[in-house]
């Protein structure tokens, strides 16, 4: 008996001895940075620790080190880490077919977009359609839409298929109407089939119309779509993006990322919303939600109206410069069906709306199923112009606005045009929103906007372009805190897709998705803010970009 306690005894001590000296192994510690964790307090760490993909603790970095053996280390040298940046509406397909497409972003004249497709059709020859996207006529010195007249002088045998720089209108040649058969106009829902004088189709498409030729472009396979798909993302990557909202995917696009993602050959986080239609309503509603580590399938994209620029964003009064109110992509009572069955589901409800009409309608429509005061984080995408009655509805009806801090930089040049000078003030109304709800989702809308988050960084605490005009700032009393900002790009976009409790922010127990940046963008000059650069990019505690050095 005597010899067993002995025994008993060493091994305790053995034991005892091995906890002290023998450090818990884990995948990485992070050190000497300064880490804005974005959490409820806002708090700021030196350090945190990070295992099988996850943040385990966080705190003094030398307490750290000495805690655990880590299998890779990364001192920060007092750079500034932050949340993986998080884009709350984004166009993931867009952006990787615009960078194979013939750019006409910024063009100043429509002789300019000319030049660039002849330049596009002597370096791809074989190219069967020339695609293009980004022309703006208010960038012009004419401000008229153009027509396909010049289009088909030069390029009288290829399809051509140009879209606006708000994607909700698009110029198209004699050959692209001629594939799809339409060589007439006739009234389309929701959209329009611009005609000159003698009544035959001029090139211009308006929202829904623009599918009426864009089906008869030819698909990519998969194979090709992965490999736009990747060079997409080593862009958002190398800004620090770590999850974006894909903002109105087809069912094929779904299940192509469904594919990549199951290959592991996709890094960014996505959160998909499904174009709502007829069919997609059916075949998700059937097969229900969808969520893997990298990709989430809960919720449907409604689009109610076109765009303020092509002047398809639908208006309680008619334009300032115009006659017409816009239109309705598809009429109230489909909304009602539409929404009502989808209240009914697991599914969450995001809707496009522009105009100051096309929001209330769509507020009040939430209204009437968000029953018993239930917060089921429906959105309204863009929310850009709201009629005065109707900001308090947000709160009301629990309506997350998400918005893109760049449209307001961008459309404030020709926007009260537009809306004229009383409408102007409840447009791109950021902070009277944030004060409504609680808190924005923010995102870029990129391609329509640039892909850099720190752009709408940028804008949205300054309200000031890359230029820095207006001097002084546009509508200074809708800018918000950097804080806010922050928060909008991070935790509260996560809120928006309900992901708050498993990435947002940097805490104990949340996915290891963070970036180091070369100054602090909390604290940096605001004219350096679109500037800064980011070093490093991780997710899930895997370093998925790093900037060379020089």
């Amino acid at each position: 008996m005597k010899n067993f306690n002995t025994n008993l005894l060493f091994l305790f001590l053995i034991g005892f001895f091995a906890s002290c000296t023998t450090n818990k192994q884990i995948d990485l510690i992070v050190y000497n940075a300064k880490v804005y964790t974005v959490d409820s307090a806002f708090s700021i760490v030196e350090a945190f620790a990070v295992n099988n993909g996850v943040i385990v603790e966080l705190g003094d970095g030398q307490d750290l080190l000495n805690k655990y053996d880590a299998k890779d280390k990364i001192d920060a040298q007092g750079k500034f880490i932050y949340p993986g940046f998080y884009d709350a509406h984004a166009h993931f397909f867009m952006l990787a077919e615009a960078m194979d497409e013939v750019s006409l972003l910024g063009s100043t004249s429509f002789d300019e977009v000319i030049a660039r497709i002849q330049d596009y059709k002597t370096k791809n020859p074989d190219k069967k359609w020339i695609i293009g996207n980004g022309w703006d006529q208010n960038l012009w010195e004419t401000k008229d839409f153009p027509t396909r007249d010049s289009l088909d002088k030069y390029f009288p045998e290829t399809p051509i298929y140009l879209t606006r720089v708000d994607y909700h209108a698009a110029l198209v040649n004699g050959k692209a109407l001629e594939k799809a058969g339409l060589d007439s106009a006739y009234l389309v829902d929701g959209g329009l089939i611009s005609i000159n004088e003698e009544g035959i189709p001029d090139g211009i498409l308006v929202d829904n119309a623009m599918q009426l030729v864009k089906n008869h472009i030819p698909k990519q396979q998969n194979s090709a779509l992965l490999k736009i798909l990747r060079r997409a993302q080593d862009s958002l990557l190398s800004v620090g993006l770590t999850s974006i909202v894909d903002a109105g995917l087809t069912k094929d696009q779904i299940e192509s990322l469904k594919i990549f993602y199951n290959e592991d050959s996709l890094a960014i986080r996505d959160y998909a919303m499904v174009m709502a239609t007829p069919e997609s309503i059916k075949e998700f509603l059937r097969s229900g939600t969808y969520e893997s580590d990298k990709l989430t399938v809960r919720s449907f994209k409604l689009m109610a109206d076109g765009a303020l620029g092509s002047r398809g964003a639908c208006l309680l009064h008619p334009y300032h410069d115009s006659p017409t109110q816009g239109f309705l992509l598809q009429h109230p009572e489909e909304f009602d069906k539409t929404i009502k069955r989808l209240a009914n589901s697991n599914f969450q409800v995001n809707t496009h709306a522009i105009g100051d009409s096309a929001n209330r309608i769509i507020l009040d429509t939430y209204g009437k199923y968000l029953k018993d005061n239930q917060e089921r984080r429906w959105r309204i995408e863009h929310a850009q112009i709201i009629a005065p009655g109707d900001f308090d509805k947000f709160k009301q009806f629990h309506i997350i606005p998400s918005v893109q801090p760049t449209h307001a930089t961008s459309d404030m040049y020709w926007a009260e045009d537009r809306i004229g000078p009383y409408r102007i003030k409840g447009a791109y109304a950021y902070k009277k929103l944030l004060d409504e709800y609680g808190l924005l989702a923010l995102g870029s809308d990129f391609p329509v906007e640039h892909f850099n988050p720190l752009y709408g960084f940028h804008a949205a605490v300054a309200r000031v372009d890359s230029k820095g005009y207006p001097e002084g700032g546009f509508q200074m009393e809708n800018a918000i805190s950097r804080e806010q900002a922050l928060r909008g790009m991070t935790i509260w976009a996560a809120y928006s897709c309900f992901q708050e409790k498993k990435r947002g922010s940097i805490e104990k127990g949340k996915d290891a998705d963070f970036i180091i940046l070369e100054e602090d963008i909390m604290a940096a000059d605001v004219a350096k803010l679109r500037n800064i650069k980011t070093l490093r990019t991780v997710i899930a505690g895997e370093s998925v970009f790093i900037r060379n050095a020089g």
